[in-house]
């Protein structure tokens, strides 16, 4: 394959950012894409060039193929990077690149589809001696049917859809008298969410531990992994921490959890970068959950401890590069996701604009930020301000940088998750490595933790405020 000249950015934020960084390392030019929110955001101003695509609204923007593609062939781009989100998995998006001689930086639409659906990528790795969750994926949707197969499978169950993703279309079912009003909202929600109200069921794991695999694959069967990360800290299925390597995590364990996620990812001859995600139980027992055909939002701290560039890598990959050695895996990290919401108010999203804005610098800190001083939170897109990475050689030390960090961290204008972050980090069970996807909703009461110092966030507001120059948020030179 030839050697990619111009990468157009199909997404925006912080993840634009993020592909813009290392394009320009690499020498390659890019393309942002803007709608009619994002005409002023920085990723636009970092890139070579940009490019506008319309309204607000994602259907009329990011999620409008036929308005991106005639923005690749403006630009003469010949390649994308889809970032998460949006089209990163959209196996028509994927095709009809191909089709015009432009590289998809990511999976062949055939991945994309098959691990797409949640019943077909079940039946499908299950086939490649990868432990599966004991459930129900068959054709008959009926009441009647589902109501034999849990009684089969035994409470407590989930309803998953299909189709589904980031939680939607999922309850959790009690007890058979639970079952058809549970059934019945799933599909509901699956239908409105992804068109499609197929569901699945699956055996309840209690309090289990949400363990991932990064995984590359070069689509001529070879596949390796870059370690685990543990994102069991969630809320309503969300990730809100993750870290690597996974704590209270047996070397033993880890092997045969590995070998699972490369089986899973060659079973479609995978290519690129790839998360496989298990659930694990109290007692070492894992499943397969998914396969995410993209790269994931918590990428960083896989990167901090392998000194490995995964957008590089996913470039290499695309241009028909090999896959290097899986590296060794050096100290701890862990990311947190800064949010403009409200935790006290049920983290409902906080719009408006940032009026100051100051980063923590140092060793082993990193942001990855889409936003600057002066930057909007929308209605339209997901209110994420930024992520804080940070790095140590022990998990202890990890803890307590991040801890530091986040106190140092001022956003200034939209109420923010911040002080949650911090009781959440310095809570007892997180610091023992001893959680697991309930602990947050378990722990609400850490909600009510006293807030920082109001004269120690004026204070610092006040000297962010007259910063006149944009900051890179990268290496933290001035933007002229």
């Amino acid at each position: 394959m030839a050697k990619i000249q111009k990468i157009l950015i199909a997404n925006r934020g912080e993840i634009a950012v993020r592909v813009i960084r290392t394009a320009k390392k690499l020498g390659i030019k890019t393309v942002a894409v803007y709608s009619d929110a994002d005409k002023d955001s920085l990723y636009t101003k970092l890139a070579d060039e940009s490019i506008y695509i319309g309204k607000a609204e994602p259907k009329f923007s990011y999620l409008n193929q036929e308005t991106i593609l005639r923005a690749i062939k403006e630009t003469k781009a010949d390649a994308v990077h889809p970032g998460y989100g949006f089209l990163s998995e959209n196996a028509d998006f994927a095709e009809a690149l191909h089709k015009i001689g432009v590289t998809f930086i990511g999976p062949s639409p055939e991945s994309i589809r098959a691990m797409g659906d949640k019943i077909g990528s079940r039946l499908l790795v299950a086939k490649h001696s990868v432990p599966v969750v004991p459930g129900y994926e068959g054709e008959d949707q009926s009441i009647e049917r589902f109501q034999t197969e849990a009684r089969r499978i035994g409470f407590p169950l989930m309803a998953k859809a299909s189709a589904g993703g980031g939680g939607k279309g999922m309850r959790r079912i009690n007890s058979e008298s639970e079952l058809e009003a549970g059934i019945v909202s799933a599909k509901r929600e699956a239908l409105s969410s992804f068109g499609d109200d197929r569901l699945l069921l699956e055996k309840y794991i209690l309090n289990p531990r949400h363990v991932e695999f990064q995984i590359f694959g070069d689509g001529n069967g070879n596949v390796i992994h870059l370690h685990e990360r543990d994102c069991s800290m969630q809320r309503r299925h969300q990730k809100v921490v993750e870290e690597t390597p996974a704590p209270n995590f047996p070397k033993d364990l880890k092997a045969k959890m590995a070998s699972a996620a490369i089986q899973a990812a060659k079973s479609v001859n995978y290519r690129g970068a790839g998360t496989v995600e298990f659930i694990l139980g109290e007692k070492g027992e894992f499943y397969f959950l998914e396969m995410n055909t993209r790269l994931q939002v918590e990428h960083p701290v896989t990167e901090m401890t392998t000194g490995l560039d995964l957008v590089e890598l996913q470039i290499r990959i695309a241009e028909g590069g090999s896959l290097p050695e899986t590296p060794e895996q050096k100290g701890h990290s862990i990311e947190v996701r800064i949010y403009a919401e409200d935790p006290k108010q049920g983290f409902l999203p906080s719009i408006g604009k940032i009026h100051a804005l100051q980063f923590p610098e140092g060793e082993g800190i990193r942001i990855d930020a889409g936003v600057q001083t002066g930057s909007e939170i929308s209605i339209y897109y997901d209110p994420m301000i930024a992520k804080l990475i940070c790095y140590a050689e022990t998990r202890d030390l990890a803890i307590e940088k991040t801890l530091d960090a986040l106190k140092r961290c001022i956003v200034f204008g939209p109420t923010t998750n911040l002080t949650f972050l911090q009781s959440l980090v310095g809570l007892t069970e997180f610091r023992s490595g001893h959680f697991s996807t309930h602990t947050i909703a378990e722990k609400d009461t850490i909600l009510q933790r006293e807030k920082l110092d109001p004269k120690f966030q004026l204070a610092y507001a006040g000297m962010v405020a007259s910063i006149k120059s944009t900051v890179d948020p990268w290496n933290q030179e001035v933007i002229s």
